[in-house]
């Protein structure tokens, strides 16, 4: 990653899960990274990692113009890694993932920028009944429409550390009496971890013929969402019945939690819960940038060892 060492990266969206793992990653290949941040506090805790003056955290709203122009226009590269599960406020799926991309594209392509990678989603549609998979398949339209060099990465759901996944569900298997199974568990994933989609970023940056492509990446095992909460279990060392829930009895839950300010489901999370998550195997994914996909087995039970009961210390918590 030598070329990196020359080259001003800019983030937008990037003190999140994703956006941490890549930050340290391009700081330790020695890129002077730009990253627009809305929680300055957050944007504070990435400048852990790199030598005096090679991460700029700026605070701004990827709405605004100003506030994204200021991040692209010094930038060789663009990495986007906005995303939303649920609309709030002015944070609507059309704003952020459908019309965002456009904007970047476009602004990129005036500044000069050379690369940009974009982090999509797997299961992107533009015919889905999800409004949030629909809008990040116009996002990655539009922005290959503005600047068709652009690399796409659509992603499974990604573990890790500090993960939404499997911390969620290692944690309710603390104190709820059941864990749930919507639509029965049946639906399938692809759990990718989040390093490798932090090097599947850097990795597109480096070849000439991942430009315009889109990747799909995932793990090197596919689940039902029921074997996942098995292993949850089986992590956190507890016993728990898992209790299928149709979509049909879901819905009213779903409804009233949409309203709330970080809902733990929505209705357009139900309609994407009705598909599978998974990659399509004539797909360019992981192997194709030459990256071994890693197992949910050899890193999650670390992280949820604390979930156990006595914690990471307790006796005989080891896998």
């Amino acid at each position: 990653m030598d070329e990196l060492s020359r080259k001003t990266v800019s983030i937008i969206g990037g003190t999140g899960f994703v956006g941490r793992a890549l930050t340290e990653k391009l700081l330790k290949a020695g890129a002077r990274v730009i990253v627009l941040a809305r929680n300055g506090d957050r944007a504070k805790q990435l400048k852990t990692g790199g030598t005096i003056g090679q991460l700029t955290a700026i605070p701004g709203n990827a709405l605004n113009d100003d506030d994204l122009l200021s991040v692209i226009s010094p930038a060789n590269i663009l990495i986007n890694l906005v995303g939303i599960l649920a609309p709030s406020g002015q944070q609507t799926f059309s704003a952020l993932q459908a019309e965002l991309p456009v904007r970047i594209g476009r602004m990129a392509k005036h500044a000069g920028c050379q690369q940009i990678v974009h982090i999509s989603a797997l299961g992107a549609d533009l015919k889905s009944p999800s409004i949030y998979a629909r809008t990040k398949a116009e996002g990655e339209r539009g922005l290959l429409r503005q600047f068709p060099d652009a690399v796409i990465l659509r992603p499974s759901i990604i573990f890790g550390p500090g993960d939404n996944f499997f911390n969620r569900f290692g944690r309710m298997a603390m104190f709820a009496p059941a864990l749930p199974l919507i639509g029965g568990g049946t639906n399938l994933m692809q759990p990718v971890y989040v390093g490798d989609v932090a090097d599947a970023v850097l990795a597109a940056l480096a070849t000439e013929e991942s430009k315009g492509r889109i990747y799909q990446l995932g793990g090197p095992q596919t689940y039902s969402f029921a074997d996942l909460m098995r292993f949850t279990m089986t992590c956190v060392g507890r016993r728990r019945p898992l209790l299928p829930i149709p979509f049909s009895v879901a819905s009213l839950p779903a409804a009233f939690a949409g309203l709330l300010p970080n809902p733990p489901l929505t209705l357009d999370q139900l309609k994407l819960l009705r598909a599978d998550n998974v990659c399509r195997k004539s797909a360019p994914g992981l192997n194709d940038l030459g990256i071994t996909p890693t197992a949910i087995e050899g890193v999650v039970p670390d992280y949820l060892m604390p979930f156990r009961p006595g914690g990471r210390f307790a006796s005989g918590s080891s896998f």
